[in-house]
């Protein structure tokens, strides 16, 4: 699709803008810009009125150095304006101009979407609402413009024309002899001021007394006379004002003729199978299931090619037939048909190159066109139907029949995660690599752990490996206790390499859990080919080159599975680094893909990309409602964080201490009662980050689990485009996890806490809730958990505990409440064997001690334990 073309202005609205990335929501888009200069007045005017700056990008030329979800944009822009500047009737209908995005433009549109995140949320409906948005623009702006609507355009752009009041129409007949019928009008206003078409005779009529008037009429008639000698002989001899019977020969040449006459501004009515180019005559190579072959990465599929017209093949007697016919257009099989004969042989010389054997790989690659000669967009690569409903069930995961859930789940699956899990097995059975790519919160952990254990059950002997970031360990040895107890687990972390290689050989587990880290590091995990290889945050091995990617791509497995909330990004690199773990050469190369991709932005056409990569990713969003009708409305999870090694050494210094002081002082009353809060608080710094405990400024994310687990979290809500809430009891730290969330989201948030004036929280509220994208707000509990209105979070996360469910379900109610139209996901960060773990634990397990206690006196009943059961509540446990 090649509209900038038509543009040759020099407008350069918001040039500054074209290296920015785009993100697309459902209700529309939002430009993710990262600090911009003092002055970028470019990008200020886009995020105060995004759909007026899209509109202006409509009459500015496309640049080669524009981003890919920029270029995109601007694309859709360009297709609008060119829409809306070939509406009939535009200077009649003004301000109650109706725009319809053509199917066609709609289809091309789709297949030039580039890979982003928040790209799966542009469909045909987005685009219909973007045409209705930016016909309001127009509407607008014409309203208020006192001249033509010819001149509006010209100003904006000198060479755009609006298209002139005539149009011709070419229709089939019944007329064996003359089988087009062929018809000149003109559109004018009723009495009643609708729009009507009339024959082109009438006009003489209507201006028989405006010589003037019917002259401008009738002038673009001259150079649609010029752009074809049979509308030219019409105009000469007057015919054109009178309906015509044309033969085929005829309306082949006024067919042939309608690009240079609608760029003199008349538009033509034409039969569909013009429009759609069905007549054209193209090659098809069905691809199929070889007989008795058993489908899987290695299977032999076969080529069968073929001519097709509309959908229909021809055979050797059409063939010749067509070649015995004079160019034109033929009446075959109840279709006309293009008839060219270079090009028909051509493609009967393209026929020979196809036919044969070729793997499921080869069969995916050759309808992406990476390194194949279907890149010819003449030839038409097709499925039989095995191959197509199998593709179909792996891209559509409900129509697959799942397999029985272990009854050692302990866990209920929604009927989504039943077809995660259900399309986990049968890629597996398959031998296919896949990318488990749900949005946050859908439980793409319960349905690796369901697979995983009908892996374990099927076979005693099996393995499997799972590689996540450190800060996940405790948080996926939790969910193993909860979901599948009977798993067993081995953990290498925390410990030198050769004593990691040690437990290895000796571990006897089904389940092994490392990190990335630790990858690089232990040879040993290449050494055995795993049943099953896992990788949560799968985005740790977006960068092909890094040596942590290479190591955990030699790691040999005969099931892999990616897991990841962000599974394609705009550097298609990274997609190719994904494929190149999941499914090895299927992306070919990385320099066959590098060239590949790089014709993709020539071609504006990413759509056989997109059938090659999809079956093989499942991505599931909470904003489908097929989805979100299945969800509660407030999803609430434990994210367990493990600490760092400074955090170990000064949490056990501080029980030695606490020991020491409760035995030596032998204080009771107020005093040990003080002594205790004081330590819990201690500990609770230190689990926050050494910094706080200690007093310092540094708060360096790599010493603290929890900065670096709030890191992980918000960088999924950056590239969703949504907000959160982060909720800490401690004020000191705000200004630390302020600079954090301002490096992730490269946007400034806002605080509340107790030093925020009265006055100013109303207009810090009404900010956070604007349609300025404010991605964030960090509130202490006791100044922002009550009174305030936050419906635009659609995240909470309560960073450090207090442990009182009803202060911490106010807390969350700040977002979760009247006005919300979104689920709200709350994370509650526990550091894992620490004081946090042990006191929620305590909570979960006497709900009459949460209910009746907590709720009244928070940390206070902790001090009516005994010394004993103090140091126990609060030692760390390895």
């Amino acid at each position: 699709m090649n509209v900038s073309a038509e543009r040759k202005n020099t407008n350069t609205e918001a040039s500054s803008l074209k290296e920015y990335r785009f993100l697309f929501t459902p209700d529309g888009f939002d430009p993710d810009f990262p600090p911009t200069p003092e002055g970028d007045t470019d990008a200020r005017r886009f995020r105060e009125q995004p759909w007026e700056s899209v509109y202006a990008l409509g009459f500015t030329p496309a640049a080669s150095e524009e981003s890919s979800t920029y270029h995109w944009v601007h694309t859709l822009a360009l297709t609008y304006v060119r829409v809306l500047s070939r509406q009939p009737a535009l200077e009649i209908t003004r301000e109650q101009t109706e725009v319809s995005l053509l199917p066609e433009d709609a289809g091309k549109l789709l297949e030039a979407l580039p890979f982003g995140i928040g790209t799966e949320n542009v469909t045909a409906d987005w685009l219909n609402r973007a045409f209705e948005r930016l016909t309001a623009v127009f509407r607008a702006e014409i309203a208020a413009y006192g001249q033509t609507v010819a001149m509006y355009f010209t100003e904006k752009l000198q060479d755009l024309r609006i298209p002139e009041r005539i149009f011709f129409h070419l229709v089939e007949s019944r007329n064996e002899e003359h089988p087009f019928a062929f018809q000149a009008t003109y559109s004018t206003r009723d009495g009643e001021g609708r729009v009507r078409h009339h024959p082109l005779s009438y006009a003489l009529i209507e201006y028989r007394y405006s010589r003037e008037k019917l002259i401008a009429l009738l002038s673009c008639l001259n150079k649609a006379a010029d752009a074809c000698p049979l509308i030219s002989s019409f105009v000469a001899s007057g015919e054109l004002f009178h309906p015509l019977w044309l033969n085929a020969d005829e309306a082949y040449q006024i067919l042939k003729a309608v690009p240079a006459i609608e760029d003199a501004g008349i538009s033509c009515r034409l039969p569909d199978w013009w429009r759609r180019k069905s007549s054209s005559v193209s090659l098809s190579v069905s691809i199929g299931k070889k007989e008795k072959s058993i489908l899987g990465t290695d299977s032999l599929l076969t080529m069968v090619p073929s001519l097709m017209v509309d959908g229909e093949a021809l055979t050797r007697a059409d063939i010749r037939k067509l070649l015995a016919q004079s160019e034109g257009l033929a009446f075959l099989k109840g279709k006309w048909v293009e008839v060219d004969h270079e090009k028909l042989r051509a493609l009967l010389n393209e026929m020979e190159k196809y036919g044969g054997d070729l793997t499921v790989f080869e069969a995916l690659r050759m309808q992406g066109g990476i390194g194949s000669e279907a890149e010819n967009t003449d030839i038409e690569i097709t499925n039989d139907a095995y191959f197509s409903q199998l593709l179909d069930r792996l891209r559509h995961p409900q129509k697959l029949t799942a397999p029985e859930v272990p009854e050692e789940v302990h866990a209920v699956l929604r009927p989504y995660q039943t077809a995660g899990y259900a399309w986990l097995t049968q890629m597996a059975a398959l031998g296919f690599g896949m990318c488990l790519a749900d949005d946050m919160g859908l439980g793409k952990t319960l349905q690796v752990l369901v697979f995983l254990e009908r892996l374990m059950h099927e076979n005693f002997k099996a393995k499997a490996l799972l590689i996540v970031p450190a800060s996940l360990i405790g948080n996926w040895e939790k969910e193993v206790r909860r979901f599948v107890p009977d798993m067993t687990v081995c953990v290498l972390h925390g410990t030198t390499a050769p004593k990691l290689t040690e437990t290895l050989h000796a571990s006897d587990a089904f389940l092994t859990i490392t990190t990335y880290g630790m990858a690089n590091r232990l040879s040993a995990l290449a050494e055995k080919t795993w049943d099953c290889l896992i990788l949560d945050e799968a985005q740790a091995i977006k960068n092909p080159g890094t040596q942590q990617t290479k190591a955990v791509k030699r790691i040999p497995a005969r099931v892999r599975i990616a897991m990841t909330g962000t599974p394609i990004e705009n550097d298609l690199s990274n997609l190719w680094s994904l494929f190149d773990f999941l499914n090895k050469g299927l992306l070919g190369s990385a320099r066959e893909f590098g060239e590949y991709t790089k014709a993709l932005r020539e071609k504006e056409n990413y759509s056989g990309l997109k059938r090659m990569v999809s079956p093989f990713i499942l991505r599931r969003l909470k904003t489908d409602r097929n989805i979100i009708n299945d969800l509660p409305e407030k999803i609430e999870m434990t994210d367990y964080v493990e600490l760092t090694r400074r955090q170990v050494v000064l949490y056990n210094k501080e029980v030695t201490d606490l020991a020491e002081r409760l035995a030596g002082t032998g204080e009771e009353g107020i005093a040990r009662k003080g002594l205790v809060l004081q330590s819990i608080s201690r500990f609770k710094q230190i689990c926050n980050h050494p910094d706080q405990y200690l007093g310092q400024e540094d708060y360096d994310p790599k010493d603290s689990g929890k900065f670096q687990m709030l890191s992980d979290i918000c960088e999924t809500i950056r590239d969703r485009h949504e907000r959160v809430l982060v909720f800490t009891q401690y004020r000191e730290i705000t200004p630390a996890l302020d600079a954090l969330l301002r490096q992730v989201f490269s946007r400034q948030g806002l605080i509340i806490s107790g030093t925020t004036r009265v006055k100013d929280r109303a207009g810090l509220v009404d900010r956070f809730n604007s349609d300025e994208y404010v991605p964030y707000m960090i509130l202490t509990i006791k100044a922002g958990g009550t009174g305030l209105n936050l419906t635009k979070a659609n995240h909470v996360i309560m960073f450090d505990r207090w442990w009182n469910p009803a202060v911490e379900s106010q807390a969350i109610d700040r977002a979760f409440r009247i006005g919300q139209t979104k689920d709200v996901m709350v994370h509650k960060f526990i550091t894992r064997s620490t004081i946090e773990e042990k006191i929620a634990e305590l909570i979960a397990s006497k709900e009459q001690l949460a209910r009746d206690v907590i709720s009244q006196s928070g940390e206070a009943w902790l001090t009516e334990m005994s010394n004993q059961e103090i140091l126990d509540l609060v030692r760390l446990e390895v």
